[in-house]
């Protein structure tokens, strides 16, 4: 009979290893969430610095192709994205061109973005006479525009509506607001230089009425041209 006993305690089926304690285990799932976190935050400021930034507009500079409490996907990559710390751009695809509505540091005051729509290029030759915009001589009626002023304003006391020609240097632009009687824009400050753009406006993905406290529900994914 002992030796039987013997047999069967020898036979019992291994018991189960001992759980580890619950704070270990808990440490572990801070571990995985702090990894989880650190590597989304890593993502999230490539995208931001080399591929696409949103912006939000807070001005009536560029009505009516942009309301205020647009939110704005910009382009960051196609005009090449900048190295942070240095003036380098990599894997550039084009430069700005006439037209495009372009996100930029304000000369003035670096901390501030600013959008307008590039009417000037490199070599460019930009005058106002009467509200109208002549480039190398010809007219640009860029279909965006608008004037919501009906005063014309003499050169003498400032440039907004007559402008004597000027001559956009090596790597800068003349960009002007699209409303074009409210903009603060090239005709006052000057250039912009290549440097302290940003990227290419191409698409709104939000857009809030302050006034009406509504969506603007039109203009949610419309493409900015």
């Amino acid at each position: 009979m002992e030796d039987y006993k013997n047999v069967c305690e020898d036979n019992k089926p291994a018991q189960s290893p001992v759980k580890p304690d619950q704070p270990v285990r808990a440490k572990h799932v801070v571990r995985e969430y702090a990894e989880s976190i650190i590597i989304a935050v890593l993502l999230a400021l490539v995208i931001r610095t080399f591929i696409v930034q949103a912006f939000k507009i807070p001005s009536g500079s560029m009505e009516d192709t942009l309301a205020i409490g647009d939110h704005l996907l910009v382009n960051k990559f196609i005009y090449g994205s900048k190295i942070p710390f240095t003036g380098n751009r990599v894997l550039t695809i084009r430069d700005p061109r006439q037209g495009d509505v372009v996100v930029f540091e304000y000369p003035e005051d670096p901390s501030k973005d600013f959008i307008k729509r590039v009417v000037g290029v490199p070599g460019d030759v930009v005058e106002v006479k009467n509200k109208r915009v002549y480039v190398n001589g010809k007219l640009y009626a860029n279909p965006h525009e608008v004037h919501k002023e009906s005063d014309n304003i003499p050169k003498e006391m400032n440039p907004r509506d007559n402008k004597d020609p000027v001559t956009v240097p090596a790597n800068s632009y003349f960009v002007m607001g699209d409303n074009r009687d409210r903009s603060y824009d090239s005709r006052f400050w000057g250039f912009v230089t290549r440097d302290k753009i940003k990227g290419l406006a191409f698409i709104k993905y939000w857009s809030w009425d302050k006034d009406k406290l509504r969506v603007r529900f039109g203009s949610i994914g419309k493409l900015i041209d």
